[in-house]
Protein backbone atom coordinates (compact mmCIF):
# COMPACT_ATOMS: atom_id res chain seq x y z
CA UNK A 1 0.00 0.00 0.00
CA UNK A 2 1.49 3.44 -1.33
CA UNK A 3 0.34 6.69 0.75
CA UNK A 4 0.11 9.56 -1.56
CA UNK A 5 -0.31 13.23 -0.71
CA UNK A 6 -2.99 15.85 -1.62
CA UNK A 7 -2.30 17.31 -4.60
CA UNK A 8 -1.94 14.40 -6.98
CA UNK A 9 -4.53 12.44 -4.99
CA UNK A 10 -7.13 15.82 -6.08
CA UNK A 11 -5.26 15.37 -9.49
CA UNK A 12 -6.15 11.37 -9.72
CA UNK A 13 -9.73 12.48 -8.64
CA UNK A 14 -10.16 15.71 -11.01
CA UNK A 15 -8.79 13.26 -14.13
CA UNK A 16 -12.36 11.09 -13.46
CA UNK A 17 -14.54 13.97 -13.17
CA UNK A 18 -14.98 14.84 -9.66
CA UNK A 19 -14.56 18.61 -8.78
CA UNK A 20 -11.64 20.01 -6.44
CA UNK A 21 -10.80 23.64 -5.59
CA UNK A 22 -8.09 25.24 -7.94
CA UNK A 23 -4.82 24.33 -5.91
CA UNK A 24 -0.91 24.53 -6.67
CA UNK A 25 1.66 22.62 -4.45
CA UNK A 26 4.93 24.63 -4.52
CA UNK A 27 8.72 23.91 -2.83
CA UNK A 28 9.30 27.84 -2.07
CA UNK A 29 7.91 31.53 -1.72
CA UNK A 30 9.29 32.33 -5.34
CA UNK A 31 7.43 29.91 -7.02
CA UNK A 32 4.28 30.50 -5.04
CA UNK A 33 4.77 34.04 -6.09
CA UNK A 34 5.05 33.38 -9.31
CA UNK A 35 2.35 31.15 -10.26
CA UNK A 36 -0.26 33.87 -8.23
CA UNK A 37 0.68 36.35 -10.87
CA UNK A 38 0.22 33.87 -13.82
CA UNK A 39 -3.28 32.44 -12.10
CA UNK A 40 -6.31 34.95 -11.49
CA UNK A 41 -7.84 33.02 -8.92
CA UNK A 42 -4.49 33.22 -7.14
CA UNK A 43 -5.42 36.56 -7.46
CA UNK A 44 -9.44 36.79 -6.54
CA UNK A 45 -9.77 33.76 -3.95
CA UNK A 46 -9.87 33.64 -0.75
CA UNK A 47 -7.02 31.06 -0.12
CA UNK A 48 -5.87 27.61 1.81
CA UNK A 49 -1.98 27.15 2.90
CA UNK A 50 -0.98 23.61 4.20
CA UNK A 51 1.85 22.24 4.67
CA UNK A 52 1.90 19.60 2.08
CA UNK A 53 3.42 16.26 3.98
CA UNK A 54 2.59 12.80 5.28
CA UNK A 55 1.45 14.08 8.54
CA UNK A 56 -1.38 14.57 11.03
CA UNK A 57 -2.85 17.70 13.03
CA UNK A 58 -1.62 20.01 10.77
CA UNK A 59 -4.17 22.58 11.74
CA UNK A 60 -2.70 21.75 15.54
CA UNK A 61 0.18 22.02 14.57
CA UNK A 62 -0.62 25.56 12.77
CA UNK A 63 0.30 24.13 9.46
CA UNK A 64 -2.98 25.26 7.94
CA UNK A 65 -3.54 28.32 7.29
CA UNK A 66 -7.17 29.91 6.02
CA UNK A 67 -8.85 33.17 4.75
CA UNK A 68 -5.30 34.29 2.93
CA UNK A 69 -5.44 36.77 0.00
CA UNK A 70 -2.12 35.62 -2.30
CA UNK A 71 0.38 37.84 -0.21
CA UNK A 72 -0.74 36.21 3.09
CA UNK A 73 -0.63 32.69 1.15
CA UNK A 74 3.49 33.71 0.30
CA UNK A 75 3.88 34.52 4.37
CA UNK A 76 2.28 31.12 5.15
CA UNK A 77 4.50 29.29 3.05
CA UNK A 78 7.42 30.55 4.08
CA UNK A 79 6.82 30.28 7.64
CA UNK A 80 6.42 26.47 7.10
CA UNK A 81 8.66 25.67 4.38
CA UNK A 82 11.66 24.35 6.17
CA UNK A 83 10.34 23.77 9.44
CA UNK A 84 10.94 21.16 11.55
CA UNK A 85 8.23 19.22 13.15
CA UNK A 86 9.58 15.85 15.24
CA UNK A 87 11.65 14.35 12.35
CA UNK A 88 9.65 15.69 9.42
CA UNK A 89 11.32 19.02 7.30
CA UNK A 90 8.17 20.80 5.67
CA UNK A 91 9.52 20.59 2.08
CA UNK A 92 6.03 21.66 0.28
CA UNK A 93 3.10 23.71 0.90
CA UNK A 94 -0.49 23.17 -0.79
CA UNK A 95 -2.19 26.23 -1.73
CA UNK A 96 -5.59 25.99 -3.17
CA UNK A 97 -8.74 28.12 -3.40
CA UNK A 98 -11.85 28.63 -0.14
CA UNK A 99 -14.59 26.98 -1.37
CA UNK A 100 -17.89 28.99 1.18
CA UNK A 101 -20.00 26.27 2.02
CA UNK A 102 -22.11 25.49 4.74
CA UNK A 103 -22.91 21.94 5.24
CA UNK A 104 -20.09 19.02 4.77
CA UNK A 105 -20.16 15.41 3.91
CA UNK A 106 -18.18 12.27 3.76
CA UNK A 107 -17.56 10.01 0.83
CA UNK A 108 -15.59 6.91 0.76
CA UNK A 109 -14.35 3.83 -0.82
CA UNK A 110 -12.03 1.13 0.26
CA UNK A 111 -10.76 -2.27 -0.56
CA UNK A 112 -12.62 -5.76 1.96
CA UNK A 113 -12.04 -9.48 1.67
CA UNK A 114 -14.86 -9.65 -0.66
CA UNK A 115 -14.33 -6.87 -3.52
CA UNK A 116 -15.15 -3.17 -2.20
CA UNK A 117 -17.54 -0.41 0.20
CA UNK A 118 -18.89 2.56 -0.85
CA UNK A 119 -19.27 4.88 2.47
CA UNK A 120 -21.74 7.71 2.60
CA UNK A 121 -22.71 10.18 5.12
CA UNK A 122 -24.36 12.94 5.97
CA UNK A 123 -21.96 14.92 7.98
CA UNK A 124 -18.44 15.20 7.26
CA UNK A 125 -15.09 16.84 9.02
CA UNK A 126 -14.21 16.16 12.68
CA UNK A 127 -17.82 15.51 13.07
CA UNK A 128 -17.77 11.75 11.44
CA UNK A 129 -15.25 10.29 13.49
CA UNK A 130 -17.68 10.72 16.81
CA UNK A 131 -21.02 9.93 14.70
CA UNK A 132 -19.55 6.64 12.64
CA UNK A 133 -23.39 5.04 13.28
CA UNK A 134 -24.30 7.99 10.49
CA UNK A 135 -22.08 6.81 7.91
CA UNK A 136 -24.08 4.32 5.35
CA UNK A 137 -22.11 1.19 3.66
CA UNK A 138 -22.68 -0.13 0.37
CA UNK A 139 -20.84 -3.96 -0.54
CA UNK A 140 -19.57 -4.03 -3.84
CA UNK A 141 -18.16 -7.63 -4.87
CA UNK A 142 -14.55 -8.06 -6.83
CA UNK A 143 -15.18 -7.39 -10.67
CA UNK A 144 -18.54 -5.46 -10.04
CA UNK A 145 -19.75 -2.02 -9.93
CA UNK A 146 -22.23 -0.23 -8.27
CA UNK A 147 -25.53 0.66 -10.04
CA UNK A 148 -27.33 4.18 -10.02
CA UNK A 149 -30.00 2.63 -8.70
CA UNK A 150 -28.24 0.93 -5.24
CA UNK A 151 -25.88 4.74 -4.68
CA UNK A 152 -29.23 6.88 -4.57
CA UNK A 153 -30.76 4.28 -2.34
CA UNK A 154 -27.34 4.41 0.02
CA UNK A 155 -27.65 8.17 -0.34
CA UNK A 156 -31.14 7.98 1.10
CA UNK A 157 -30.43 5.58 3.98
CA UNK A 158 -27.73 8.26 4.76
CA UNK A 159 -30.23 10.75 5.51
CA UNK A 160 -29.69 12.32 1.57
CA UNK A 161 -32.91 14.18 0.13
CA UNK A 162 -34.57 16.37 -2.74
CA UNK A 163 -31.80 17.23 -5.64
CA UNK A 164 -29.06 16.03 -3.33
CA UNK A 165 -29.42 12.31 -3.44
CA UNK A 166 -29.04 12.28 -6.98
CA UNK A 167 -25.59 14.64 -6.59
CA UNK A 168 -24.42 12.60 -3.65
CA UNK A 169 -25.15 9.07 -5.98
CA UNK A 170 -23.46 10.85 -9.09
CA UNK A 171 -20.28 11.87 -6.59
CA UNK A 172 -20.45 8.58 -5.07
CA UNK A 173 -20.10 6.54 -8.44
CA UNK A 174 -17.20 9.03 -9.72
CA UNK A 175 -15.44 7.94 -6.61
CA UNK A 176 -15.99 4.10 -7.10
CA UNK A 177 -14.57 4.51 -10.74
CA UNK A 178 -11.45 6.39 -9.75
CA UNK A 179 -10.77 4.21 -6.96
CA UNK A 180 -11.33 1.28 -9.19
CA UNK A 181 -9.39 2.71 -12.36
CA UNK A 182 -6.42 3.77 -10.49
CA UNK A 183 -5.77 0.71 -8.44
CA UNK A 184 -6.38 2.32 -5.11
CA UNK A 185 -7.19 0.49 -1.99
CA UNK A 186 -8.42 3.29 -0.09
CA UNK A 187 -9.95 6.69 -1.53
CA UNK A 188 -11.43 8.66 1.13
CA UNK A 189 -12.90 13.04 0.57
CA UNK A 190 -13.48 14.68 3.81
CA UNK A 191 -15.30 16.69 3.94
CA UNK A 192 -17.54 16.57 0.36
CA UNK A 193 -18.80 20.32 0.53
CA UNK A 194 -21.43 22.09 -1.66
CA UNK A 195 -20.32 25.25 -3.01
CA UNK A 196 -22.63 27.98 -2.84
CA UNK A 197 -22.02 29.24 -6.40
CA UNK A 198 -23.13 26.84 -8.17
CA UNK A 199 -24.51 23.89 -5.90
CA UNK A 200 -21.98 21.50 -7.11
CA UNK A 201 -20.83 19.44 -4.89
CA UNK A 202 -16.23 19.80 -4.12
CA UNK A 203 -14.11 17.45 -2.80
CA UNK A 204 -11.99 19.47 -0.21
CA UNK A 205 -9.05 17.00 1.02
CA UNK A 206 -8.50 13.76 -0.13
CA UNK A 207 -7.03 10.53 1.15
CA UNK A 208 -5.34 8.46 -1.12
CA UNK A 209 -3.76 4.85 -0.87
CA UNK A 210 -2.79 3.13 -4.00
CA UNK A 211 -1.72 -0.48 -4.79
CA UNK A 212 2.18 0.84 -5.39
CA UNK A 213 3.18 -2.57 -7.42
CA UNK A 214 0.72 -1.29 -9.86
CA UNK A 215 2.64 1.68 -10.90
CA UNK A 216 4.06 0.06 -14.07
CA UNK A 217 -0.01 -0.12 -15.44
CA UNK A 218 0.02 4.03 -14.55
CA UNK A 219 2.46 5.91 -16.88
CA UNK A 220 0.73 9.31 -15.53
CA UNK A 221 1.66 8.63 -11.88
CA UNK A 222 4.54 10.74 -12.19
CA UNK A 223 4.34 11.66 -8.22
CA UNK A 224 6.81 10.04 -5.64
CA UNK A 225 4.66 8.07 -2.92
CA UNK A 226 4.55 9.16 0.65
CA UNK A 227 7.23 8.02 3.43
CA UNK A 228 5.22 6.09 6.16
CA UNK A 229 7.84 6.23 8.52
CA UNK A 230 7.94 10.14 9.79
CA UNK A 231 10.63 11.17 7.30
CA UNK A 232 11.10 11.80 3.51
CA UNK A 233 12.39 8.76 1.23
CA UNK A 234 16.29 8.53 0.72
CA UNK A 235 17.21 8.51 -2.36
CA UNK A 236 18.59 4.98 -2.32
CA UNK A 237 15.29 4.08 -1.11
CA UNK A 238 13.67 5.93 -4.04
CA UNK A 239 16.07 4.35 -6.29
CA UNK A 240 15.22 1.04 -5.72
CA UNK A 241 10.78 2.06 -5.67
CA UNK A 242 11.94 3.47 -9.00
CA UNK A 243 13.48 0.12 -9.83
CA UNK A 244 10.50 -1.53 -8.66
CA UNK A 245 7.81 -0.33 -10.67
CA UNK A 246 9.38 -1.57 -13.93
CA UNK A 247 10.01 -5.13 -13.76
CA UNK A 248 7.94 -8.59 -13.30
CA UNK A 249 8.19 -9.59 -9.54
CA UNK A 250 9.41 -7.16 -7.00
CA UNK A 251 12.85 -5.40 -4.61
CA UNK A 252 11.68 -3.67 -1.53
CA UNK A 253 14.70 -1.40 0.34
CA UNK A 254 13.81 0.88 3.63
CA UNK A 255 16.76 1.79 5.76
CA UNK A 256 16.91 1.55 9.43
CA UNK A 257 19.34 3.98 11.07
CA UNK A 258 22.16 2.88 13.72
CA UNK A 259 21.96 -1.05 12.52
CA UNK A 260 24.38 -3.37 11.83
CA UNK A 261 23.09 -6.38 10.40
CA UNK A 262 22.15 -5.66 6.65
CA UNK A 263 19.22 -7.96 5.25
CA UNK A 264 19.06 -9.21 1.99
CA UNK A 265 16.42 -11.88 1.92
CA UNK A 266 14.34 -13.62 -0.51
CA UNK A 267 10.51 -13.52 -0.39
CA UNK A 268 8.20 -11.20 1.73
CA UNK A 269 7.79 -14.14 4.47
CA UNK A 270 11.40 -14.62 4.47
CA UNK A 271 11.95 -11.10 5.18
CA UNK A 272 9.83 -10.53 8.00
CA UNK A 273 10.66 -14.10 9.55
CA UNK A 274 14.38 -13.32 9.05
CA UNK A 275 14.45 -9.70 10.39
CA UNK A 276 12.12 -10.99 13.62
CA UNK A 277 14.95 -13.47 14.57
CA UNK A 278 17.78 -11.09 14.39
CA UNK A 279 15.90 -8.96 16.56
CA UNK A 280 14.73 -12.06 19.16
CA UNK A 281 18.43 -13.08 19.03
CA UNK A 282 19.71 -9.11 20.12
CA UNK A 283 20.88 -7.77 16.83
CA UNK A 284 20.30 -4.34 15.57
CA UNK A 285 18.79 -4.50 11.34
CA UNK A 286 20.29 -1.67 9.55
CA UNK A 287 17.17 -2.05 7.22
CA UNK A 288 14.18 -4.06 5.38
CA UNK A 289 14.68 -5.58 2.23
CA UNK A 290 13.18 -8.22 -0.08
CA UNK A 291 13.17 -9.46 -3.83
CA UNK A 292 10.73 -12.13 -4.74
CA UNK A 293 8.62 -13.26 -7.42
CA UNK A 294 11.65 -14.06 -10.25
CA UNK A 295 12.60 -10.35 -10.86
CA UNK A 296 15.37 -9.38 -13.19
CA UNK A 297 18.76 -9.90 -12.15
CA UNK A 298 20.17 -6.33 -12.89
CA UNK A 299 16.97 -4.70 -10.45
CA UNK A 300 18.47 -7.34 -7.85
CA UNK A 301 21.73 -5.86 -8.28
CA UNK A 302 20.72 -2.25 -7.57
CA UNK A 303 19.02 -3.66 -4.98
CA UNK A 304 21.91 -5.29 -3.49
CA UNK A 305 24.20 -2.50 -4.43
CA UNK A 306 21.88 0.00 -1.96
CA UNK A 307 22.27 -3.06 0.97
CA UNK A 308 25.78 -3.36 0.73
CA UNK A 309 26.75 0.38 0.95
CA UNK A 310 25.03 0.68 4.35
CA UNK A 311 26.91 2.49 6.86
CA UNK A 312 28.66 0.87 9.63
CA UNK A 313 27.14 -2.82 9.23
CA UNK A 314 29.49 -5.94 9.75
CA UNK A 315 27.08 -8.73 8.74
CA UNK A 316 24.49 -9.41 5.23
CA UNK A 317 22.26 -12.37 5.55
CA UNK A 318 20.98 -13.23 2.31
CA UNK A 319 18.50 -15.43 3.10
CA UNK A 320 15.33 -17.38 1.94
CA UNK A 321 13.21 -20.39 2.19
CA UNK A 322 13.01 -22.99 -0.35
CA UNK A 323 11.60 -20.89 -3.50
CA UNK A 324 8.69 -22.57 -5.79
CA UNK A 325 10.03 -20.82 -8.96
CA UNK A 326 12.11 -17.59 -8.48
CA UNK A 327 15.36 -18.31 -9.81
CA UNK A 328 18.72 -18.76 -7.72
CA UNK A 329 21.19 -18.72 -10.06
CA UNK A 330 19.91 -15.91 -11.74
CA UNK A 331 19.08 -14.21 -8.90
CA UNK A 332 21.80 -14.44 -6.95
CA UNK A 333 23.83 -13.45 -10.19
CA UNK A 334 22.43 -10.36 -9.53
CA UNK A 335 23.62 -10.42 -5.76
CA UNK A 336 27.43 -11.48 -6.76
CA UNK A 337 27.34 -8.75 -9.22
CA UNK A 338 26.14 -5.96 -6.71
CA UNK A 339 28.45 -7.26 -4.05
CA UNK A 340 31.33 -7.30 -6.80
CA UNK A 341 30.58 -3.47 -7.67
CA UNK A 342 30.36 -2.90 -4.19
CA UNK A 343 34.05 -4.26 -3.18
CA UNK A 344 35.19 -2.43 -6.08
CA UNK A 345 34.35 0.63 -4.68
CA UNK A 346 35.94 0.09 -0.80
CA UNK A 347 32.79 -1.02 0.42
CA UNK A 348 32.13 -4.48 2.21
CA UNK A 349 35.17 -3.89 4.70
CA UNK A 350 35.25 -6.44 7.62
CA UNK A 351 31.96 -7.30 6.55
CA UNK A 352 30.67 -10.96 6.53
CA UNK A 353 27.79 -12.56 4.07
CA UNK A 354 25.97 -15.06 5.29
CA UNK A 355 23.68 -16.85 2.62
CA UNK A 356 21.16 -19.72 2.79
CA UNK A 357 18.94 -20.53 -0.16
CA UNK A 358 16.92 -23.74 -1.44
CA UNK A 359 14.97 -23.60 -4.81
CA UNK A 360 15.29 -23.54 -9.08
CA UNK A 361 19.36 -24.02 -9.93
CA UNK A 362 20.17 -23.62 -6.35
CA UNK A 363 23.14 -26.18 -6.86
CA UNK A 364 24.54 -23.74 -9.65
CA UNK A 365 24.05 -20.53 -7.54
CA UNK A 366 25.52 -21.54 -3.99
CA UNK A 367 27.95 -22.30 -6.21
CA UNK A 368 29.02 -19.37 -7.43
CA UNK A 369 28.43 -17.94 -4.38
CA UNK A 370 31.04 -20.06 -2.70
CA UNK A 371 33.35 -18.78 -5.35
CA UNK A 372 33.38 -15.10 -3.89
CA UNK A 373 35.94 -16.55 -0.90
CA UNK A 374 38.48 -16.92 -3.93
CA UNK A 375 37.65 -13.31 -4.50
CA UNK A 376 38.62 -11.98 -1.00
CA UNK A 377 34.81 -11.99 0.23
CA UNK A 378 34.24 -13.24 4.00
CA UNK A 379 31.07 -15.55 3.07
CA UNK A 380 29.38 -18.27 4.16
CA UNK A 381 26.99 -20.20 2.35
CA UNK A 382 24.04 -23.21 2.98
CA UNK A 383 21.76 -24.98 1.50
CA UNK A 384 18.45 -25.87 2.09
CA UNK A 385 19.12 -28.52 4.94
CA UNK A 386 20.03 -25.63 7.57
CA UNK A 387 17.65 -24.32 9.34
CA UNK A 388 16.64 -19.98 8.09
CA UNK A 389 17.98 -19.22 11.72
CA UNK A 390 20.59 -21.13 11.96
CA UNK A 391 22.88 -17.92 9.82
CA UNK A 392 21.23 -15.84 12.21
CA UNK A 393 22.43 -17.46 15.15
CA UNK A 394 25.96 -17.80 13.53
CA UNK A 395 25.91 -14.17 12.23
CA UNK A 396 24.97 -12.55 16.25
CA UNK A 397 27.98 -15.35 17.30
CA UNK A 398 24.98 -17.29 18.70
CA UNK A 399 26.70 -20.48 17.67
Amino acid sequence: MAKVLEGPGMGLMKKWGIAVPNYVVVTSTDELAKLGEANEWMKKSKLVAKAHEAMGSRFKLGLVKVGLDLKGAVAAAKEMLGRQVGSITITQVIVSEMVPHKEEYYVAVKSTRDGSEVLVANCGGIEVESNWDRVKKLQVDVGEKPSEAALEKLAKEAGFSGGLVKKVAEFAGKMFTCFDSEDAQYLEVNPVVVRESDGELIALDAVTLLDGDAKFRHPDWNFAFAAEFGRAYTKDELDVMAVDSKIKGSVKFIQILGGNIAMLPAGGGASVYYSDAVVARGGQLANYAEYSGDPPDWAVEVLTEKVASLPDIKHIIVGGAIANFTDVKKTFGGIIAGFRKAKGEGKLKGVKIWVRRGGPNEKEGLELMRKLKDEGFDIHVYDRKTPLTDIVDMALEKK
